[in-house]
């Protein structure tokens, strides 16, 4: 399936037009596979699962896991063209680099890096919403004050250091893995009933049961809210500047990340609507709280806790992201030079984070958490098509790089037409 030549390579440093080298203060090399990997789960994990599954539930009804399922063979046939290009390109600016690479169109690329920063604070706002949701749980506050608090916080330990950041990032990942274990364990032992309902269906032809409800639009669109769930991956390539030989470890990383993630987000979404019918999960924005509640009968409050970490991490890895992109294109001299500043103290980014930091809050403040997951995916999706196509032509000019983790050529083709074929099945689902 994959080559990777024994010879290793120097970390490379992408010549480009417009480059800026006059500033002396550099990024800092400290994440190993275990720490990006962990930073990468914790993205996709806060993300997805803890706010976003009643929501799917609500579109797709019973068939949810097939929502999930949908949702992971698109994104992870995306993420081998991100694992190729992450170990081509290891640089922080990201897919603007990959599309500059195929391409060559500065302007094109420039418009792909806002749109991926872009991503990142509207996914985060998005995010912001669930964090409420588990927090009014515990205090009546109001959900403004709760979002604004938490991006404070956020705002000071991103821009205190990358190894601090993404340490507290994997220390919250363990949490989170730890409670959709519990969320298996407690609400395990109802799966089997609904399966016996779902045989009963198929052997009925479906009259009358769960198998009625089904809904190819529904579970389509379900899908589409489902792949929100599964963004994160993509934000990895982000701190490639910061990462251990990302020529191998960046892509075995991403590989890891969605694969972990595919098989908990399957088993979670099965518990899930075996535990609770669809239509209650999909009126809370702390779905997870909910099911604990439903099965075991106690207060939901180890899982709302965990929800919160969930949701921190979720939304701190974001800012790291859009941040990096932002730092990325202005050090290449596409963006404003002082979104290039590093600090000399803490070595990170400190005016983009601050920027990212204030365009979440706006955005958190006016949208609703399914209009900006929704954005989030057509914005992906958008991008994830063009890097698909732009691996495409990198691979005609240059098929086997040495020191490079190289896949097959067919899955970028098979990328663009499934991300391409994903947005129009949505578009079409919404006109109907």
């Amino acid at each position: 399936m994959r080559r990777e030549k024994s010879t290793e390579v120097q970390d490379v440093a992408l010549e480009m037009p417009n480059e800026q080298t006059s500033n002396q203060v550099t990024l800092k090399r400290e994440l190993s596979l275990a720490l990006i990997t962990f930073y990468g789960l914790g993205n996709i994990l806060g993300a997805g699962i803890y706010v976003l599954v009643g929501k799917v539930a609500g579109e797709a009804g019973y068939f949810t896991p097939l929502s999930f399922f949908i949702a992971s063979v698109i994104a992870g046939i995306s993420a081998f063209s991100y694992a190729e290009m992450s170990s081509r390109y290891p640089v922080s600016a990201g897919e603007a680099v990959y599309i500059y690479e195929g391409f060559g169109i500065k302007n094109l690329s420039v418009v792909v890096g806002i749109l991926i920063a872009l991503t990142g604070i509207v996914s985060s706002a998005a995010i912001a919403h669930g964090f409420a949701g588990y927090v009014q749980v515990f205090f009546d506050i109001s959900p403004w004050l709760a979002i604004s608090l938490m991006l404070l916080v956020l705002t000071a330990l991103a821009i205190w250091g990358i190894s601090q950041s993404v340490m507290v990032a994997a220390i919250l990942t363990v949490i989170e893995i730890i409670g959709l274990l519990i969320i298996i364990f407690v609400g395990t032992e109802n799966v089997p009933v609904l399966l016996s309902r779902i045989e009963q269906g198929a052997g009925d032809a479906g009259q009358g049961t769960l198998l009625s409800d089904f809904s190819l639009l529904g579970v389509m669109s379900g899908a589409f809210l489902a792949f929100y769930a599964y963004i994160g991956f993509e934000d990895m390539v982000k701190v490639a500047e910061e990462v251990k030989q990302p020529q191998k470890n960046m892509p075995r990383a991403i590989l890891l990340c969605v694969v972990l993630s595919t098989l908990l987000y399957s088993i979670v979404a099965l518990v899930a609507i075996s535990v609770l019918p669809p239509a209650e999960l999909a009126l809370s924005d702390a779905p997870l709280a909910v099911v604990y509640e439903e099965a075991t009968g106690r207060a939901p409050v180890i899982i709302s806790i965990i929800g919160i970490f969930a949701v921190i991490n979720g939304c701190l890895v974001q800012i790291i992201m859009s941040s990096r992109i932002l730092y990325g294109m202005s050090h290449k001299g596409w963006l404003p030079a002082p979104l290039g500043i590093v600090h000399p103290l803490t070595r990170t980014p400190i005016n983009s984070t601050l920027l990212t930091s204030a365009a979440i809050l706006l955005f958190a403040l006016v949208l609703s958490m399914v209009s900006l997951a929704e954005m989030t995916s057509y914005l992906v999706l958008t991008v994830f098509a063009l890097v698909n196509l732009s691996l495409v032509r990198v691979k005609r000019r240059e098929p086997s790089p040495e020191g490079v983790s190289v896949y097959w050529s067919w899955l970028p083709k098979l990328g663009f037409l499934t991300t391409a074929a994903f947005i129009a099945i949505e578009l079409l689902s919404n006109i109907l």
